[in-house]
């Protein structure tokens, strides 16, 4: 079954062209959005920055899934009735401990595995990928971590709000330490689209690489 990935250097919207893109290919299949959370003042508000845009293509059925407050037991049940699964930003260290420490991992993969598409923002982008690599930038003891993540996109590191948080360092530590295949800085505002495990698209602001030791900005386009 085909895999869709989608990954966000910061938060929502979706961008144009991605918005587009995975609306159709929810459009395809049966269930509602999943909007895959943690939980915080005034969340239900914030719902629309992720929601707007996919309406504007047709996607009307959405369901939110607020963690801790939904237990993970009822968050698997939602997930695997699923036409498409976004998961949010926020605290990356949180979101590894309510997602991919818990049975929610599980279903996760299982969904991604037979063709949902699933979409990650900033933290949400961060877990996606074998080692959930998290800024110094992005933690309150201010140093470099790493933790298993999902695995949905392996032998691949990322940063994210790379351009906003002069990121360069921290991406050229992660490639030093796992000595991945690809690596990639991510913008906000700037969303990158893979295809069982291929960059097919990126669009929006910025995405970057490190290639023979020097940080090139790359574009692709389908």
């Amino acid at each position: 079954m085909d895999r869709h990935l989608f990954l966000f250097g910061g938060g929502p919207p979706f961008t144009s062209r991605l918005s587009k893109k995975f609306a159709e290919l929810v459009s395809t299949r049966t269930g509602k959005v999943s909007l895959l959370i943690l939980e915080r003042a005034n969340w239900q508000d914030y719902m629309p920055k992720y929601t707007n845009t996919l309406t504007e293509h047709g996607i009307r059925e959405f369901q939110y899934i607020p963690l801790p407050t939904i237990s993970a037991a009822v968050a698997s049940k939602l997930l695997q009735n699923s036409s498409g699964i976004i998961i949010g930003g926020g605290n990356t260290e949180l979101y590894a401990e309510f997602i991919v420490k818990t049975p929610i991992s599980t279903v996760l993969k299982e969904q991604f595995s037979v063709g949902v598409p699933i979409a990650g923002f900033s933290a949400g982008a961060l877990i996606c990928m074998d080692k959930c690599i998290v800024s110094a930038k992005d933690n309150v003891d201010q140093v470099f971590k790493y933790q298993a993540g999902l695995g949905l996109l392996k032998d691949t590191v990322i940063a994210v709000h790379f351009s906003e948080w002069l990121d360069e360092s921290h991406l050229r530590k992660a490639v030093t330490i796992f000595q991945p295949s690809l690596n990639f800085g991510i913008d906000e505002g700037t969303g990158m689209y893979f295809y069982n495990d291929k960059l097919l698209e990126t669009d929006g602001n910025g995405v970057y690489h490190l290639k023979n030791n020097q940080l090139e900005k790359i574009e692709t386009k389908l």
